[in-house]
């Protein structure tokens, strides 16, 4: 009777282990994507933010990801469900599949972008960007989008090997070093190597990116979801973007306690925190929002076709599937977003 009992247990325990289901999730190991790092170092701590909220039943398997790209060919070849992504890799993901693979779901940040310069008085105007070397984190990324779009609205000529300015795609551990070095003139890239520059290169601030957008709110970081999970799982996936809201609401709230997690987990997945006094220059230019600031991404595709990286206009009719987080916004009287 005893190996019977003892059997049916451990037949009950596969059954319930069977019966699990299982989110994979991705984000990068970045200040942007601070509520995937929190809640990644939350899990690690056995206090998992996101595990409470979905239940005994369903297992997160968490996965770090160092480009956008990257993270969207993983979901491409279903071995990842959502992710948090800027929105540069998310529209060319979309774009590329022809809008049958990924949605975006709810924001995640706002924020965090900026034009640094030497402080050796090289560039003191507009006019001074003329035969000058701009990096950026990536080619056709976010940020170089951005560069060249704002060089062009300055009546310079930027092409892809050249022009008026030369915008070289470098990134961002060789932008500081060259940047220290004084072979760089000036460099638009995202937090905390802002704050990097500023503090360990002697960099000037030039340009914060939020001046050039209304209200000072532009998309840096998304919350996207497979099309193939949306369908079939989105009783799931809304209660991810529940709560995914409710951790953006605990870190705006409690700052403090937040940046100490994020720095802990930072340590764990790349072998070191970033030193207090960047974290706390680059904490404030962010805005952690589940909004995912809908203008500011058709503007960054406008520009990135207007300057030849998106060879024919893009259609993004379909990139947003917001249903489920104005849902959740709605339960919890928050106002909805577009």
């Amino acid at each position: 009777m005893k190996l019977m009992s003892a059997a049916l247990l451990l037949l009950a325990g596969v059954s319930v282990q069977a019966e699990q289901k299982v989110i994979r999730v991705g984000h990068f190991p970045n200040i942007t994507h601070a509520q995937g790092v929190i809640a990644h170092g939350l899990s690690r701590a056995g206090k998992g933010w996101f595990e409470e909220r979905l239940g005994p039943d369903v297992k997160i398997e968490w996965f770090v990801y160092n480009a956008g790209p990257t993270a969207m060919e993983a979901i491409f070849a279903r071995s990842l469900d959502i992710t948090y992504v800027g929105p540069n890799p998310a529209i060319n993901a979309h774009l590329k599949s022809r809008g049958a693979e990924i949605r975006i779901v709810a924001g995640a940040c706002s924020g965090g972008a900026a034009l640094v310069v030497q402080s050796d008085g090289r560039i003191k105007t507009d006019r001074d960007f003329r035969d000058k070397k701009v990096a950026t984190p990536q080619l056709g990324n976010t940020q170089d989008v951005a560069a060249r779009a704002w060089l062009q609205s300055k009546g310079l000529k930027v092409t892809m090997t050249g022009g008026d300015a030369l915008v070289i795609p470098t990134s961002n551990p060789d932008q500081l070093a060259l940047f220290q070095k004084g072979d760089l003139d000036a460099v638009w890239t995202v937090e905390p190597w802002v704050s990097r520059l500023e503090l360990e290169a002697k960099g000037k601030l030039y340009l914060d990116e939020k001046e050039l957008w209304p209200v000072g709110q532009y998309v840096t970081t998304h919350l996207v979801s497979s099309v193939k999970f949306l369908k079939d799982q989105p009783a799931l996936l809304k209660k991810w973007i529940a709560a995914h809201v409710e951790l953006t609401q605990w870190i705006n709230t409690n700052p403090t306690e937040a940046k100490t997690i994020f720095n802990e987990e930072m340590k764990a997945l790349t072998t070191r925190a970033l030193p207090a006094v960047t974290l706390d220059r680059a904490w404030p230019r962010l805005a952690l929002t589940y909004d995912p600031v809908r203008a500011s991404l058709l503007k960054s595709a406008a520009d990135a076709h207007r300057i030849g990286f998106i060879k024919t206009k893009p259609d993004l009719s379909q990139i947003y599937d917001l249903k489920l987080l104005n849902e959740v916004l709605r339960e919890r009287q928050l106002p909805e977003v577009k």
